[in-house]
C-alpha cells in the first residue's frame, strides 16, 4: 500500500456568510425550523441529498453559488436573524441559573452507548439513543452543566433494505466524519487529543470528537485511527454489531475510556449518569482513579464515587440485558483487579445477584446498581417492575421499598413538533410557551385554538406524510428492481382524507408489530370499507440477529402487497429520525401494543401526542400515566396473561372493537362544514394533558432536582477535608456489617389499653375493635453498638392470603430504655387500628448513619424471626 498523507478541505465561505459555519456546527439548528429553512434556501435539492447535513451541504455548494448568496440581501438578513437567535440562546439566562444557583455549578457527565440527535449524525439505533439526544437538548435549554459521552461509530447502526420477499437486509455504510457537524478535540500543539485504554493485547488509543448541542457538548470516542491495530480500530466500528467480545470491548471504551477522555480534557465530573448499563465500567474506573490519586482503599473510594453516580435502567427483556461470561471477564479484567485493590472473587461479585455463585454471569445492570446511590426506572410501572426484577439485590426489603425510583421519560418538544402546530402554539399559547412547558396553565389555553385551524394544520402534516411515503415507496420499488410500469402504483398509496394509523418502532416480538394483522379478513374489511376506510403506515427495524422480529416485518410486507389493499397499507424502509418526524406529525392515530409489562416507557406516542395525534395503546410504559379517556384509547384494562397466544387474541379483539365501535365512527362523524369536531376536541385534550407532563424539560429538571443536585452535594460533602467523611462512612459500614449477624430482635410484645392499663394481646384471641390503639414493644440486642446507630421500625399493613403484609408502612419506633448492660434495648410504637380486616405488624432493624443516602443502601435488614 502507498503512504497516504491526509488533510481536510473546508468550504471557503465568503466573509458575509461566516456565520453559516457556526450555525451548521451547532446542533441547535436541528430543533429550530428557522435554521433548517435557511439551509433549504441555499439549495433545497442538495439539502435533501445530503441527508439534511448542513456541513455536507456547505461543502457541496459551488463557490459561485456561495458568492451569489453573499450578495443576496434577503438571505443575509435571514442569516443575521438566525445567527443572533443562536447568540441570544447561548448567552441568555437559564433555568438552572435561576433555580439552582445555590447548589453551585456541578459537572454532570451523561454516558450513553448511543445518541440520537439528528439523522445526519447516525450514532443511534432507536428509542434509547433518541431519548439520550433529547436529554442533551433539554439540558441545553435549561442550562444544566452537563456533558455527554459516547462512541463515534464508523458505520453507526445498519441501514435497512427489504428484499422482494419482504426480508430485512442489513447494509452498513461508513460515516463520513469529516463532513459531519462535529470536530476533533485537539491538544495545544494542534494535533488530535487521544487517550489510551489498556486491553489484554495492547493499549488502544482513541481520539475524541466534539458535537455542540446548543450549550452542551457531546464527546464521542473513536478508535479508528492509524495508531491502532486493525482489531482495535474495529472497537468503534458499528453500534450493537458483532459478538459478545466486541460488545465488552466497546463498553470498556465507553465507560473506562469515556472517563479517561473527560479527565484528559480537564473535565472533572461531579456526577456521572449512566443511561442503561452499557457504561457501568465507568464506575469502576472512577473508583480506581480515586484510589490512585487519593491513596484510598477500594471501599473508601466506592463510598465517595457511589455518592455521585446515577443509573437509569431501561430494558426488562433478557436479550437486551448486558451480561458477560466469567471467561470474558477474566480475559479483560484479570490485570485490572490490582488497580482496584480487590481480588477476583470480590470483583466478580460486583456484577452478580448472588455474589458467591461461581456460575452466574457478570451483569452490567447489577454492577451499575451496586455502584450508584441513585437509580431510576423510566415510568412508574417500569420502576415497579424493575424493583421486582432486581429486588434480590436487597434481600428482605419489601418490593415497594427497593431503592429504584421512577422518573418518567419525555420528549424534546421543539424537535418533534411540526412547524405548523408550533405556529399555532405561538399564536394562541404565547411566544414563550417553550420556556414554560411544564406549566399546565399555559396548556389550558389550547381551548383558545380554533378547531378549524388545528384541523387544517394537521391535514397539512398529513398531506406531507402522503407525499413522503409515496416518494419513499417509489425509491424502495426501484431498489428492488420493480418494473417501470408498476412504479405508478406508488403514486396511489395513501389518501390524506382517510383515517391513518401509524406504527413505528423496533420490531421486537414483545412489541407485537403485527398484532393488528391477527384477524386478516376482519382487518381487510376495515381497510376496504367504501365509506369509512382506514389505512396503516408501518416502519421500524429488527435487530440483525432477531429472526422473529424479521418475520414480523415480512408478514406485514407480504400483507401490504395484496392487490385489494396495496393502497391502504405501506411499510417504509430504513426507519430513522427523519421518518419518525414525518410519521408522528402526519398520522391520525398512533398505535402501540406491547405485552404488558415489557415496555419500559416508549416515547414515540409522546411525540405524536405533541402534534395532536391520538394514542391507541395497551396500558404499558408511559401510557399508564398518560391515558385519559377523553384524550386517547386503551387496549384492554392492563391485564396480564400467562399464555401469550391467548393474551394476543384477547387484545387483538379489543383493538378491533375499539376501531369499529369508537375510533372509526368518531373520525368520520362530521359537522356541516366537514370537520370532525368531536375528534378535534379529543386532539386538544390530548395535547393539554400530555404536553406539560411528558417532555424532556420536565424530565431533566426532575433529574436535576432529585438526583443531580443531591448527588453533587453529597459528592462534595464526602470529598471534603481530604475524603475524611468518605473514609469514616466506609469504616462504619465495615464495622456494622461485621456485627450485623449478632444483632437480634429478642422479644416483641403487643399491648392494648383497657381501663387505663396496658394488657398484653392474646395471640389466640387477636380480634380488635376498629379505633383501638395498639402498642408494640420490641426488645433488641445490639451488643456493643449504640441504639443511635440503628433504626428500629414497626412495619404494618393489611395481609394477603399468605399472611404477608402488602402496601406496608414503616414507622420508626421510639427508644425507651436499656434493658441491661448487655446491649439490650426496648423500643415502642403505637398503631391506630383504623381499618377493618386482617392486619399485620412486624418489627425490623436497619442501619442508621447520617451520611446514608437511603436506609437500604447497605442491603442489611433484620426482621423478627417467626415464632
Amino acid at each position: 500500500m502507498p503512504s497516504v498523507r491526509s488533510f481536510t478541505v473546508l468550504p471557503a465561505l465568503p466573509e458575509a456568510l461566516k456565520d453559516l459555519e457556526a450555525i451548521a456546527r451547532n446542533m441547535y439548528w436541528s430543533w429550530n425550523p428557522e435554521c433548517v429553512e435557511l439551509f433549504e434556501r441555499i439549495d433545497n435539492k442538495r439539502w435533501k441529498s445530503s441527508g439534511h447535513n448542513p456541513v455536507k451541504l456547505l461543502g457541496s455548494v459551488s463557490q459561485r453559488k456561495l458568492e451569489l448568496l453573499a450578495e443576496n440581501q434577503a438571505f443575509l438578513h435571514e442569516l443575521q436573524r438566525v445567527a443572533q437567535a443562536l447568540k441570544r440562546y447561548l448567552e441568555g439566562p437559564t433555568w438552572f441559573e435561576k433555580v439552582c444557583s445555590k447548589h453551585g455549578k456541578p459537572t454532570i457527565a451523561y454516558f450513553s452507548a448511543e445518541f440520537g440527535i439528528h439523522e445526519c449524525l447516525p450514532v443511534y439505533s432507536g428509542g434509547l439513543g433518541v431519548l439520550a439526544g433529547d436529554h442533551l437538548k433539554s439540558a441545553s435549554d435549561l442550562g444544566i452543566p452537563l456533558v455527554g459521552i459516547g462512541l463515534m461509530y464508523q458505520k453507526g447502526y445498519f441501514r435497512q433494505h427489504l428484499n422482494i420477499d419482504g426480508w430485512q437486509q442489513e447494509v452498513y455504510v461508513d460515516n463520513d466524519v469529516y463532513n459531519m457537524p462535529l470536530e476533533l478535540v485537539r491538544e495545544e500543539s494542534g494535533g488530535p487529543l487521544s487517550i489510551g485504554v489498556d486491553y489484554p493485547e495492547r493499549c488502544v488509543r482513541a481520539q475524541i470528537w466534539c458535537v455542540h448541542v446548543g450549550r452542551v457538548k457531546l464527546y464521542l470516542l473513536d478508535t479508528n485511527i492509524p495508531a491502532n491495530s486493525p482489531g482495535a480500530r474495529m472497537i468503534t466500528s458499528s453500534l450493537y454489531g458483532g459478538d459478545r467480545e466486541l460488545r465488552i470491548r466497546q463498553e470498556i471504551m465507553l465507560g473506562i475510556g469515556g472517563l479517561k477522555a473527560l479527565k484528559a480534557m480537564g473535565v472533572e465530573p461531579t456526577v456521572c449518569h449512566m443511561n442503561e448499563g452499557h457504561a457501568a465500567f465507568m464506575a469502576l474506573e472512577r473508583i480506581g482513579h480515586l484510589r490512585a490519586t487519593k491513596g484510598m482503599t477500594f471501599d473508601e473510594a466506592l463510598e465517595a464515587t457511589r455518592a455521585g453516580n446515577v443509573f437509569t435502567v431501561h430494558t426488562l427483556v433478557k436479550a437486551g440485558l448486558d451480561e458477560f461470561s466469567v471467561e470474558l471477564m477474566d480475559k479483560y479484567f484479570a490485570s485490572y483487579f490490582p488497580h482496584l485493590g480487590i481480588d477476583r472473587k470480590h470483583f466478580l461479585s460486583l456484577g452478580r445477584i448472588l455474589p458467591d455463585d461461581e456460575n452466574e454471569s457478570f451483569k452490567m445492570p447489577v454492577l451499575a446498581l451496586k455502584l450508584s446511590a441513585y437509580a431510576n426506572g423510566v415510568s412508574k410501572l417500569h420502576a415497579k417492575v424493575s424493583r421486582e426484577l432486581w429486588g434480590n439485590l436487597w434481600p428482605g426489603v419489601p418490593a415497594d421499598e427497593v431503592p429504584i425510583k421512577s422518573i418518567t421519560n419525555g420528549v424534546h418538544a421543539k424537535t418533534w413538533l411540526a412547524p405548523e402546530i408550533a405556529d399555532l402554539f405561538d399564536r394562541y399559547l404565547g411566544p414563550t410557551w417553550p420556556d414554560a412547558l411544564h406549566d399546565k396553565s399555559v396548556w389550558a389555553n389550547m381551548e383558545q385554538v380554533p378547531e378549524e385551524e388545528l384541523w387544517r394544520s394537521h391535514q397539512r402534516c398529513k398531506e406531507q406524510l402522503v407525499v413522503f411515503a409515496r416518494n419513499r415507496i417509489k425509491a424502495q420499488m426501484k431498489r428492488r428492481g420493480t418494473y417501470h410500469s408498476e412504479l405508478n402504483r406508488a403514486e396511489e398509496v395513501l389518501d390524506p382524507d382517510v383515517l391513518t394509523i401509524g406504527f413505528a418502532r423496533r420490531f421486537a416480538s414483545y412489541k407485537r408489530g403485527d398484532l393488528i394483522l391477527r384477524d386478516a379478513d376482519r382487518l381487510i374489511t376495515l381497510l376496504t370499507d367504501a365509506d369509512r376506510p382506514i389505512q396503516l403506515v408501518f416502519a421500524g427495524k429488527a435487530h440483525p440477529k432477531d429472526t422473529e422480529g424479521k418475520d414480523i416485518i415480512r408478514n406485514i410486507v407480504r400483507f401490504a402487497e395484496r392487490d385489494e389493499i396495496h393502497r391502504r397499507v405501506v411499510f417504509l424502509e430504513d426507519y430513522d429520525i427523519d421518518v419518525a418526524r414525518v410519521l408522528v406529525r402526519g398520522v391520525d392515530v398512533w398505535l402501540n401494543n406491547p405485552r404488558r409489562p415489557m415496555e419500559a416507557s416508549g416515547t414515540s406516542g409522546m411525540k405524536a401526542a405533541m402534534n395532536g395525534v391520538l394514542n391507541l395503546s395497551t396500558l404499558d410504559g408511559w401510557w399508564c400515566e398518560g391515558y385519559h379517556a377523553d384524550g386517547g384509547w386503551s387496549i384492554g384494562g392492563g391485564e396480564t396473561y400467562q399464555d401469550p397466544d391467548y393474551h394476543d387474541m384477547i387484545e387483538c379483539q379489543a383493538l378491533y372493537k375499539l376501531l369499529e365501535n369508537e375510533i372509526i365512527p368518531l373520525f368520520y362523524t362530521r359537522s356541516a362544514d366537514n370537520l370532525p369536531r368531536a375528534w378535534i376536541r379529543r386532539m386538544k385534550n390530548s395535547i393539554r394533558t400530555i404536553a406539560p407532563e411528558f417532555n424532556t424539560n420536565r424530565m431533566v429538571a426532575e433529574y436535576t432536582r432529585r438526583f443531580y443536585n443531591p448527588a453533587a452535594a453529597r459528592w462534595r460533602y464526602l470529598a471534603a477535608e481530604a475524603m475524611t467523611r468518605a473514609k469514616a462512612i466506609s469504616k462504619w459500614k465495615g464495622e456494622i456489617r461485621a456485627a450485623w449477624p449478632q444483632f437480634q430482635i429478642k422479644d416483641v410484645i403487643m399491648e392494648l389499653e383497657v381501663e387505663g392499663e396496658r394488657v398484653p394481646l392474646d395471640p389466640k384471641q387477636s380480634q380488635i375493635k376498629a379505633g383501638t390503639e395498639l402498642t408494640v414493644r420490641a426488645l433488641v440486642g445490639l451488643g456493643s453498638f449504640e441504639q443511635s446507630q440503628v433504626s428500629v421500625e414497626l412495619y404494618h399493613g393489611p395481609l394477603d392470603t399468605w399472611g404477608n403484609i402488602i402496601e406496608g408502612m414503616a414507622e420508626q419506633m421510639t427508644y425507651e430504655r436499656a434493658e441491661d448492660e448487655g446491649g439490650n434495648h426496648w423500643f415502642s410504637s403505637q398503631v391506630s387500628c383504623a381499618k377493618t380486616g386482617r392486619q399485620g405488624v412486624a418489627v425490623r432493624v436497619l442501619p442508621r448513619y447520617p451520611d446514608l443516602v437511603h436506609p437500604h443502601e447497605m442491603g442489611l435488614i433484620l426482621w423478627e424471626d417467626k415464632p
